[in-house]
């Protein structure tokens, strides 16, 4: 039913002169729902979101978010919408506190709830005994747990994070998911965008964009499930390079890409692929230090959606 749908986005589109940037996405995302927008940079994402949150109007298609209109009631949505970018929308020379204050009075909070809604924000984020801190004196994990409280400051039923967790250190990062899967679970909507691959673990669905199109959409578990028709190898040797020029067009092989400080390679059959890869390095004098089967990635799911997308476009 719509009304279990927090946003509902139909063969939208948004162009800049002869620029596609958003070409002909539809989704639908569920109430309550971590909702992850994955990709490269330039890839969509920023701009869908800025639609989603009537900053944008689509050049055609539709879309609603809690049920209105991006096109025709952009002001009700920006009112009943929390918005999040990498760069956050906070005053350096104000206090975390002032910061909060000054967000209630922006977001139009009755003021009978100013004071709960800033108790609950501070004790949300951890920050009560940061209160009367400079935000300028604030780690960048600090800094991000405050932008998402005063972005919650009115209660919105749907979040809007734009890349929240770019430049932001690993540990603060995963912190920063633990607070979203608190926001779900109390039934707030977010719809999170992200370069970073590892993260699209901790949404609970996800759409892979790239040139403006989504290529794939499902569940983290259901993208990898998608890639099990072959099978991925991580491999480890003493040349890489030469063992990547070794590999091409060896038979059962089917892609081979830098990961780490390896490589992953997708083959047709364990067995026989790692056989045949074992003979063909050995005869160039390249040393295999490690071998094995692995379960895919997100980033491999990715890189081999996007190597399809080129293939079909070449």
């Amino acid at each position: 039913m719509a009304n279990d749908f927090a946003v509902v986005i139909d063969d939208l589109v948004k162009t800049f002169g002869t620029f596609v940037a958003v070409d002909h996405v539809s989704l639908q995302i569920q109430k309550g729902e971590i909702f992850g927008f994955l990709g490269p940079n330039g890839a969509g994402k920023s701009t869908t979101i800025r639609m989603l949150c009537g900053l944008l109007t689509p050049t055609s298609g539709r879309a609603s978010v809690s049920g209105f209109d991006v096109k025709t009631q952009p002001e009700e949505i920006r009112r009943s919408i929390g918005y999040m970018s990498q760069k956050f929308s906070l005053y350096d020379d104000l206090t975390v506190e002032e910061n909060i204050d000054f967000f209630t009075g922006i977001y139009g909070v009755p003021h009978a709830l100013r004071a709960e809604r800033k108790h609950y924000v501070l004790h949300m984020a951890n920050l009560e005994e940061r209160r009367q801190a400079l935000t300028r004196t604030l780690s960048g994990g600090w800094k991000q747990r405050l932008a998402l409280g005063c972005a919650i400051l009115h209660d919105p039923p749907v979040l809007f994070l734009d890349e929240p967790t770019s430049g932001v250190d690993p540990i603060a990062r995963g912190a920063f998911w633990g607070l979203i899967h608190d926001l779900s679970e109390s039934g707030h909507t977010t719809f999170v965008s992200t370069h970073y691959m590892d993260e699209a673990e901790y949404c609970h669905r996800l759409a892979l964009m790239y040139r403006g199109k989504v290529i794939a959409l499902g569940t983290p578990a259901e993208l990898k499930r998608g890639l099990t028709q072959h099978s991925l190898m991580r491999l480890d040797s003493s040349e890489p390079l030469e063992t990547m020029r070794a590999l091409e067009g060896l038979p059962g092989v089917r892609d081979v890409a830098v990961f780490g400080g390896g490589l992953h390679v997708t083959v047709d059959d364990v067995q026989s692929a790692g056989s045949l890869m074992r003979q063909a390095l050995a005869a160039k004098g390249i040393e295999v230090r490690h071998l094995e089967e692995i379960e895919p990635s997100m980033e491999d799911v990715f890189v081999a959606m996007v190597e399809g997308e080129e293939r079909k476009a070449a």
